[in-house]
């Protein structure tokens, strides 16, 4: 007896629909569950359709407790250190990327599971400032600055065609 492999949201797909999810869909459903279970969890309970971009914050500051990167307070010898060379009592806290990454795949899975792009609390200005914050503390505390990755500039093809006309082995 396979107890706790299926669950009855998964309605008539066959056992091997699990098995062949990618590594972000499966992520994504944990995610998903997750986060549903902490609404349940809520006193009172939050439904789905009553969820706003406060409780997605509150979830964002539960999973902390969870975290594992080390974050200097200001007061820490060793803030703006990337590896200091001692032990301190700095909380451990969730990555920025972690959290980046969350709330992208719990974006999507909100909007997968009925809701509609213009209420996505996922997807609010509360949630985006909020991940800005903690990527500035995070870079400032760590001393680990984070880059805004550039677009690749390409040649156009008038570019790359007359600077090969204009060789002599053409």
């Amino acid at each position: 007896m396979d107890r706790g492999k299926h669950h009855s949201s998964e309605g008539s797909s066959p056992p091997s629909a699990a098995a062949t999810l990618s590594r972000y869909e499966s992520q994504k459903r944990r995610d998903w569950n997750t986060f549903g279970q902490f609404l349940r969890n809520q006193r009172p309970s939050v439904g789905l359709p009553h969820c706003n971009s406060s409780h997605v914050l509150d979830f964002l500051r539960y999973l902390d407790q969870f975290g594992k990167t080390k974050v200097h307070l200001q007061g820490c010898v060793f803030y703006g250190q990337p590896e200091p060379p001692a032990p301190c009592a700095c909380p451990l806290k969730q990555a920025w990327g972690s959290l980046d990454a969350l709330i992208g795949r719990l974006r999507a899975a909100y909007e997968e599971n009925g809701g509609s792009p213009e209420s996505n609390p996922f997807a609010s200005g509360a949630i985006r400032i909020y991940l800005r914050e903690v990527k500035e503390c995070q870079s400032k505390a760590r001393g680990i600055p984070y880059k805004k990755k550039g677009k690749k500039v390409n040649k156009t093809d008038d570019e790359s065609n007359s600077s090969s006309s204009s060789t002599p082995f053409s």
